[in-house]
């Protein structure tokens, strides 16, 4: 099958022309919501064309590489080098074109929450950050913890992290949902099998040209010390900034840097995410509410299993994919678990 027919190229570019003309008219600035979402749809669109333009440069290469080949040219080893490039690339194009939201292509901001169980579904939490911290990694992203709240004993409370790169949404919007593990407890004395939850919530980092209305009046403001190991780098100042939007109930907290002023509009930032995530479901109008699956992290909602003991096998609840390799899993190889949900949700899309 050919690329450009697979990826539709000449498609792309007539929605891309469409969209260009659409912006070009005065008229459409007037409604900001609708300016902004073409903006989006534009900035995706010339991303993809780009990319496949480039596909379609390296096939023909590789055409030439052949033609050369049969009139006796050595150039198999070229050859065999461009064809592992290319077939690489093709995977990466085919994920990308598995992108069709229109948030897709933003920063994403990820929270995670244990469960009920005390100190071992905040160890598993911790398991979590560890293994998403890795993913973020091994894509390129970059990842900032924004807050992140110590257990007792181990693990923690719970964590914000802004995941920044091409995609990031995209890539980890599909791992919102309650995580499961089964393995035995290292905290119990007997080595009983024990069950933890915890609970990853996913939303798009809203860019600075989408306006989320926040009136001042809602949102209470509190500082307080960041929490940190001691010694001599412990934050003496009230330099955290906790906010709360009174009308949601949401709040966010932010103290990864010293400056009380940057960790507030950071933790703006986040609000926004959240804000606009609510938004946009509610305009979708969805059954479900992101703040109701936060009522129960245990059975009903849990999206993927990873059980340690006394067999080792991580399985995706959603797409039933399966993978054996568990320690490649929690060190951030989670790229089949979201390459099938993205498969799924353009599937199961109307």
């Amino acid at each position: 099958m050919k690329s450009e027919v697979f990826f539709d190229l000449p498609q792309k570019k007539s929605e891309l022309q469409k969209i260009e003309d659409q912006l070009s008219s005065p008229e459409i600035w007037k409604d900001q919501e609708k300016s902004q979402s073409l903006q989006r749809n534009k900035k995706v669109l010339e991303r993809e064309i780009h990319l496949f333009s480039q596909l379609i440069e390296k096939k023909e290469e590789l055409e030439v590489l052949a033609e050369l080949m049969e009139e006796g040219e050595d150039v198999h080893e070229e050859i065999t080098k461009n064809l592992a490039i290319f077939q690489k690339e093709i995977e990466e194009a085919k994920l990308q074109a598995l992108f069709d939201d229109a948030d897709d292509p933003l920063n994403a901001i990820l929270t995670i929450h244990p469960g009920a169980g005390g100190t071992e579904s905040q160890d598993w939490a911790q398991m979590l950050l560890r293994m998403y911290l890795k993913y973020a990694e091994r894509k390129g992203f970059k990842a900032e913890v924004l807050d992140m709240q110590p257990g007792e004993e181990a693990g923690l409370k719970n964590a914000t992290v802004r995941v920044l790169g091409d995609h990031a949404y995209g890539n980890l919007s599909q791992e919102s949902g309650v995580h499961r593990l089964v393995r035995i407890s290292p905290f119990d004395a007997n080595k009983r099998r024990h069950t933890s939850f915890a609970a990853v919530f996913v939303y798009p980092e809203v860019e600075d040209n989408i306006e989320i209305d926040i009136n001042p009046d809602d949102l209470r403001i509190d500082t307080y010390r960041a929490s940190g190991r001691g010694g001599q780098h412990v934050n003496v100042t009230d330099s955290a900034v906790r906010i709360t939007h009174l009308p949601s109930g949401i709040v966010v907290q932010c103290q990864n840097e010293r400056s009380q002023h940057k960790n507030k509009a950071t933790a703006m930032k986040v609000l926004k995410a959240r804000l606009y995530e609510l938004a946009k479901k509610k305009k979708m109008e969805k059954k479900e509410k992101l703040e109701d699956a936060k009522s129960e992290i245990a059975w009903g909602n849990q999206i993927r299993s990873y059980v340690l003991h006394p067999y080792r096998m991580i399985k995706d609840l959603r797409t039933k994919v399966e993978i054996g390799d568990v320690d490649r899993v929690l060190d951030g190889d989670i790229e089949e678990f979201i390459k099938s949900n993205l498969l799924l949700r353009k599937k199961n899309k109307p």
